[in-house]
């Protein structure tokens, strides 16, 4: 039975012509007169792949723009106008081309003393002059060490030889210690002698409301010449000489003349300044500037008037 084949005939499979030909391609020449084929469609589309990037481990935190947290503040420009007090015109040039020589920013300066509002017991009142007195300044920066690292590049002469050593971040570190002020004294500039304090912001706008220490509060209480100014400056500086005169109205008697309103005023400050016990100071000096300086100012106005526009004038 093995030896039996059955020869069959292989079976061929056909393949209809229409199913070739729908499989062939074709090449086919386009008229004009075809309209363009569409784009194909959009979710069709093989997007590009993306640049290759770095990856950082950790990952860079995502940039977030911040809102402040406090609006700019923005007073009436007539606000606080019984802080400016007129000087001389050469004087007020001087003042400000000294300011203006330092490089490091300085947000708000103010000048007083002698040198600036004439005074008794100086045989002269001209700065420039060989005994004339002393320029004295005040600077109010935002970043103290960074000011007196630009300060001390640019007036290495002004701080002294151990300062200089140590750096500007030691400056800062001093000048944190209460009262908060950096002094750079018997310094020449511009053909005169002057001594500069520096401060921050923050403390003398805390001085000025709360009183702190009384040093910067105190000062401002008196005459002082604004040289540049800045609004959060000017309107703590308000508050200062209301939370002055009110105190000089609880202090005083009943009955009491302006001049003893404006010695009070000036006592704040003075009362707990050792330097007043020193024969080197001028212990009258603080009587002529309330005198001769603030009193012309309001003159003829009565009590309740004078305290009225020295603290809600605006």
């Amino acid at each position: 039975m093995f030896a039996t084949r059955v020869a069959r005939t292989p079976r061929h499979i056909v393949i209809p012509t229409v199913s070739i030909r729908s499989l062939s391609t074709e090449t086919v020449t386009s008229s004009g007169s075809e309209p363009p084929l569409p784009p194909p469609p959009k979710h069709l589309a093989v997007p590009k792949p993306s640049p290759a990037r770095s990856r950082l481990n950790p990952a860079p935190r995502p940039i977030t723009r911040r809102r402040p947290s406090f609006p700019t503040l923005q007073l009436p420009p007539s606000f606080g106008r019984n802080q400016i007090l007129p000087v001389a015109d050469s004087t007020r040039a001087l003042l400000e081309d000294i300011v203006s020589k330092f490089e490091a920013p300085i947000r708000y300066a103010f000048a007083y003393g002698s040198g600036v509002f004439e005074q008794d017991g100086y045989t002269t009142a001209n700065p420039a002059s060989k005994d004339g007195p002393m320029l004295d300044f005040m600077f109010a920066v935002t970043h103290a060490s960074h000011w007196h690292s630009i300060n001390m590049n640019q007036f290495p002469g002004h701080y002294p030889l151990y300062s200089r050593m140590l750096g500007s971040s030691f400056v800062s570190r001093v000048e944190d210690i209460t009262p908060g002020v950096w002094f750079n004294a018997f310094v020449p500039m511009k053909g005169v002698t002057i001594k500069y304090g520096v401060t921050t912001v923050d403390n003398l706008c805390s001085d000025l409301l709360n009183w702190n220490s009384l040093y910067l509060a105190g000062r401002m209480h008196k005459p002082i010449r604004i040289i540049k100014d800045d609004a959060r400056v000017r309107l703590t500086q308000q508050v200062n000489l209301t939370s002055a005169i009110r105190t000089a109205l609880l202090t005083l008697p009943e009955n009491f003349s302006e001049t003893e309103l404006f010695e009070r005023i000036a006592g704040f400050s003075y009362a707990g300044d050792i330097r007043m016990l020193l024969p080197a100071e001028n212990r009258g000096k603080h009587i002529h500037l309330i005198s001769n300086k603030i009193l012309p100012l309001i003159r003829g106005q009565s009590i309740y008037e004078s305290c009225r526009r020295i603290c809600y004038r605006i």
